[in-house]
């Protein structure tokens, strides 16, 4: 073998050993990501797909990458080259999970007749400082308007038409989600109209998984709108949040 050979192949076994590594610890945070803080298919609702896109990129390119070019057997600096790469890789895939741990769902809030999704990041510092947001995976709760004084109707009204602030992103007016399924069911839509937004073909294979869907309420995300199936006849009626598109 000759000395150029021996070069690439040294070079080839660093990338293959970093790429592994990599892929580990990239299966790790997926695994974290899916089953913890976004069920499917809030991932896609969300957008925060495009975040892990960002870390797949830096993690099982960039980093193996920069090994490959770096690595010299026998070279004086060589620990110190790995040293700053994996710092470099570390840093990247702890802003990047920052990131997406920030745009988390953490409640899927029934309002009127409508679910919506709200993220970690779209409550205001004052009232995520006097509430402990969940951390493994949305709470679903309940904003009653009906309960609400004229006044607090008006001011919340305003603050929507204004600022974009919905009453599902402050938590100060959040109740207990088992007061809002009687009322849920009585807003439900027909399951038919889902063939009007979606291809009849998708509409049919959610269908034959979730039998028990009688009819679905919209889920209002930042993303993507998604749609959840609801079975009128049962004690709890969210059967799932599904990738179709309610309107």
């Amino acid at each position: 073998m000759d000395f150029d050979s021996k070069i690439l192949k040294n070079k080839s076994k660093a990338f293959i050993i970093h790429l592994l590594i990599s892929l580990g610890s990239m299966l790790i945070v997926y695994s974290l990501i899916k089953l913890l803080w976004f069920p499917s298919p809030l991932i896609k609702a969300t957008g925060v797909g495009k975040i892990f896109i960002m870390i797949l990129f830096v993690d099982l390119v960039l980093g193996p990458l920069l090994t490959f070019i770096v690595y010299k057997k026998n070279k004086k600096t060589l620990i110190v080259d790995l040293t700053i790469i994996i710092l470099l890789q570390l840093n990247a895939l702890g802003y990047g999970v920052y990131a997406i741990y920030q745009a988390r769902p953490v409640w899927i809030v029934y309002v009127v007749d409508r679910f919506e999704s709200v993220r970690a990041n779209d409550i205001f510092d004052d009232y995520e400082k006097r509430y402990n947001l969940p951390k493994l995976g949305p709470k679903y709760v309940y904003v009653d308007l009906d309960k609400m004084s004229i006044s607090e109707k008006s001011e919340l009204i305003f603050r929507e038409m204004q600022y974009g602030i919905s009453p599902a992103q402050l938590p100060n007016f959040h109740s207990d989600y088992e007061l809002a399924k009687p009322l849920l069911i009585t807003h439900t839509r027909s399951i038919s109209i889902l063939n009007d937004y979606n291809d009849s073909a998708d509409v049919e294979a959610v269908l034959n998984k979730y039998p028990q869907a009688s009819s679905f309420l919209p889920l209002k995300s930042n993303e993507m709108d998604m749609t959840v199936l609801i079975d009128k006849n049962s004690e709890n009626p969210v059967i799932k949040i599904v990738d179709l598109r309610p309107w």
